[in-house]
């Protein structure tokens, strides 16, 4: 597998920088914003990496599993979207499989240890449409337990304008809803979240995350959460790390046309060469993330 780039900032220090105050807010809300996760250095060398990878420059000469968006085939006014990045450059791998990202991931959500399901590296830039809003874990069914904790980390300020992401404070606690029908550049990006606050007897009280570069938002999996076009001058870059639990297993039915692909024939088990665990209570990594 890929060696990964280390990020002093994110090696695992033994103490989750987490505070009781913090924790209480992230079960209120169902998200909990922290600002300056990553240092200045490591925002440019990621945001760096963009250009490249969207051009197919890809270190470690593997494909990633998803590649949404593409230079004269793809419309100029959609986010541009890579799945599991981790797999095509070990600069996005030190980001989203760093102990820290697990351990909060795993902290959070009450879990023995966090593996990495997937990754996302977003760019919207100037003029993109908007992504509608959803539900992470309406898109985990594959696993058990069906449970995602995220990461989402920006590398460039975040302003109401420029498509930030958005989140429904509280939304976590209603009932799961089918995926949606549009994701990407949806004519009404609220729509799906709207019609779930109406069947909860919910008012959405909507927050528009407005934070510096290297500033993280970790959220619950069933946190509704969206974002609208880039009406401002400059790009939305952020890359995420959607974290499961890390005893969690294949489903013995329910399959995802794209992750499924990894499971083995009378086996269960998920393979820590796709789906790595970065940390758990009992110091624990998968051994190539440590080579």
């Amino acid at each position: 597998m890929p060696a990964t780039v280390t990020f002093p900032e994110l090696e695992a220090d033994g103490q989750t920088p987490l505070t009781e105050a913090q924790v209480a807010n992230f079960y209120e809300d169902g998200f909990l914003v922290i600002e300056r996760l990553l240092s200045k250095d490591t925002v440019a060398r990621v945001a760096e990496r963009f250009e490249p990878l969207f051009r197919g420059d890809f270190p470690t000469g593997l494909y990633p599993d998803e590649w949404n968006w593409q230079e004269g085939r793809d419309s100029p006014d959609r986010t541009r979207q890579i799945c599991n990045g981790w797999k095509s450059d070990p600069v996005i791998a030190g980001v989203v499989l760093s102990p820290l990202v697990g351990r909060l991931c795993a902290t959070l959500a009450g879990w023995p240890g966090a593996r990495m399901a997937q990754d996302n590296v977003l760019w919207k830039p100037p003029g993109a449409k908007a992504l509608g809003f959803h539900q992470d874990e309406s898109y985990i069914q594959w696993v058990v337990p069906p449970q995602y904790l995220t990461c989402w980390i920006a590398l460039d300020p975040t302003s109401r304008d420029g498509g930030t992401i958005e989140y429904v404070r509280g939304s976590h606690l209603w009932d799961l809803s089918p995926m949606v029908e549009q994701f990407h550049a949806p004519d009404d990006y609220r729509h799906a979240m709207q019609e779930a606050a109406s069947r909860a007897g919910a008012t959405p009280d909507i927050v528009q995350v407005e934070v510096p570069a290297g500033s993280c938002v970790l959220h619950a999996g069933r946190t509704w959460h969206g974002s609208g076009p880039n009406l401002g001058d400059r790009p939305r870059r952020s890359v995420v790390a959607h974290c499961i639990p890390s005893n969690a297993r294949f489903h013995r039915e329910n399959i995802s046309y794209i992750y499924s692909r990894y499971k083995r024939a009378g086996d269960d088990a998920m393979d820590e060469s796709f789906f790595p665990v970065l940390w758990t209570q009992d110091g624990y990594r998968s051994a190539f993330l440590t080579a």
